[in-house]
Parts: structure tokens; C-alpha cells; sequence
């Protein structure tokens, strides 16, 4: 069995491909044979160190979150799921290893597979699927939100969720990109330099996906008694969440519920597969590159 891993936190040059040996499956977590693992920023966020306060400092460290597959085994106390069956799902936050021939998770992180999508398609979906559904999770009818970042893997399931729920979206990307904004939904559409005095005021929701905006337009945007949501938690960030205001940090949890929901009726577009043996040079040009390249990385194993 070979998955990707790093024996200490750094660049891109520190992920190697080696052989492991899978754990069983303990209570309650099933042991998947992965077909497909799709990349999130979250990935190589953990690999450069940058959340090492959460993660520590034990090593080897697999890599990867998302993944469809097929079950190989079921622990103690698994009923939900059973072997044979077709899956997404997502690692454990501080374990990951789903950029491995196998890969072990929680019951609760993994759902049967709609039977319309590809285990490509569906391993595109969970982290920012569920991610997207929560922090949308209270929009409403007639609403308005702002989503910056549109054409990012949570931004567009986010203008999916928030157009579903009845609200009007705008949002901010590429200047290059705004037609494929457009095309998905978002009205209007600016780029990430826009100057927030033109939409003052206008959105019940204020949705930072790569956690960039600056807090004062965030400020100009909202309307009063509205929320400013980040999903890039930092330490200060967290500060100023727990803090009267607008402001709220987040990080998405694997809730079975929201995943199944989330399965059934998100689609996002995946822009380049490759095999786990290239995996490592596509990681790498994913990272430094830092756009979105009109959908998502990923990665298939042998055999798949």
C-alpha cells in the first residue's frame, strides 16, 4: 500500500510517496479502499505548518482529506455502512492520508455515494461541500450575500447553497473569470481589488472564503444586523470572533446529515485527475500557482 507523506512541516519538497501499512478500522471508523481523493488548500496549509498548534509535531504525517471509494472493512459499532459499499467522505482533521491506496475514517465522515456521480466527481465534494452548507445554513429567502472568493471550491458551492435557499448572490474573483461567475449565478460580479463604496450596505451575509478581505470592507458591505463569516481561522481571528459584532470564524465539521444533503444536490466541477504516482508534481504546481483552475485536483489510484 503506498500513500503520500512528509517526515517534517515544510515546502512542497518535503511530500514523498511511500509504503504504509493500514491500521484496522478501531469502533466506530470504516476502512476505505479509495478510488479517487480530490485537494483542498487545507492540505499543504497542514504540510507548511502552518496549523502545527493543532496538528503537533508526530511524524511520518499522511496527507489529504477527501476521498470516494469502496469499503473494504467496518470496526466495532459501525451500522450505517458495510463493506462493498460506494462512499465519500473525509479523514480525520489531524490523521488525513486520503492521498493513499487506503484510508481509515470516521462512520460519521462518510456517506453512500450517489449512484449519478463518479467517484471523481464525488471526491471533489466533501470538505468544501460541507463546509459551504454550513456556513449557508441560515440564509434565507430574499436575502443577499456576498461571496468572496466565487470561483473557489467553497465559494462556488456556496453561491449553489445560498441561490437554492432563495437568496441573490455577488461575489468577487478574477477579473479574467467574471463571465464564469456570471455563468454560475452571481450578480454582480467584481474583481478582488473592487471598491466596496459601490455595494455598501447591501448583503445579510458577508462570506470571506480565502479569509483575505480586509475587515473594513467586509464592514461597508454588510448590511446592519448581518454577519461577516471567515473560514480561514487563525488565533486572532478566533479573538475577534468570540467578541461582540458581526464577525464569526468557522471550520466545517463532518456531520453525517450535512454530508448526505450536501451529496444529493452539490456538483462541482473537477479540472485535472491525475495518478497517485504524479500526484507530489501536481500538488506542487496546485500550490505555487494558488488560482483556482476552473474546478478541482484529483487524484486516482491504482486499479481505480
Amino acid at each position: 500500500m503506498k500513500r503520500l507523506q512528509y517526515d517534517r512541516y515544510g515546502g512542497p519538497e518535503v511530500m514523498r510517496l511511500a509504503e504504509f501499512t493500514p491500521p484496522r478500522p478501531g469502533p466506530d471508523e470504516v476502512l476505505v479502499r479509495v478510488r479517487a481523493a480530490a485537494s483542498n488548500a487545507l492540505d499543504w496549509k497542514m504540510r507548511n505548518g502552518e496549523m502545527k498548534l493543532m496538528t503537533g509535531r508526530s511524524f511520518p504525517r499522511a496527507m489529504g482529506h477527501d476521498f470516494a471509494g469502496v469499503v473494504q472493512a467496518v470496526g466495532a459499532g459501525v451500522t450505517r455502512l458495510k463493506a462493498g459499499d460506494a462512499v465519500l467522505g473525509a479523514a480525520r482533521f489531524r490523521r488525513a492520508g486520503a492521498f493513499a491506496d487506503v484510508v481509515t475514517a470516521s462512520e460519521k465522515a462518510v456517506v453512500l455515494k450517489p449512484v449519478d456521480l463518479s467517484y471523481e466527481q464525488a471526491a471533489a465534494l466533501p470538505t468544501v461541500g460541507v463546509t459551504a452548507y454550513q456556513a449557508t445554513v441560515d440564509v434565507r429567502p430574499g436575502q443577499a450575500v456576498f461571496v468572496n472568493g466565487c470561483l473557489g471550491g467553497v465559494g462556488r458551492a456556496a453561491v449553489q447553497f445560498a441561490r437554492a435557499r432563495g437568496a441573490s448572490v455577488a461575489g468577487s474573483c478574477r477579473d479574467t473569470a467574471t463571465d464564469e461567475a456570471r455563468a454560475l449565478g452571481v450578480d454582480p460580479v467584481v474583481g478582488f481589488g473592487f471598491d466596496p463604496a459601490a455595494l455598501a450596505a447591501r448583503f445579510d451575509l458577508v462570506f470571506d472564503t480565502p479569509g483575505m478581505l480586509p475587515l473594513a470592507t467586509a464592514r461597508t458591505l454588510l448590511k446592519p444586523g448581518g454577519t461577516i463569516l471567515d473560514i480561514v481561522p487563525t488565533p486572532a481571528k478566533m479573538i475577534r470572533s468570540a467578541l461582540p459584532g458581526p464577525f464569526r470564524a468557522m471550520m466545517g465539521r463532518p456531520v453525517t446529515a450535512d454530508l448526505e444533503e450536501m451529496a444529493r444536490t452539490l456538483r462541482l466541477p473537477v479540472a485535472r485527475t491525475v495518478p497517485l504516482s504524479e500526484a507530489i508534481l501536481a500538488l506542487t504546481e496546485l500550490e505555487r500557482d494558488k488560482h483556482p483552475k476552473r474546478g478541482k485536483l484529483v487524484i486516482t489510484m491504482a486499479g481505480s
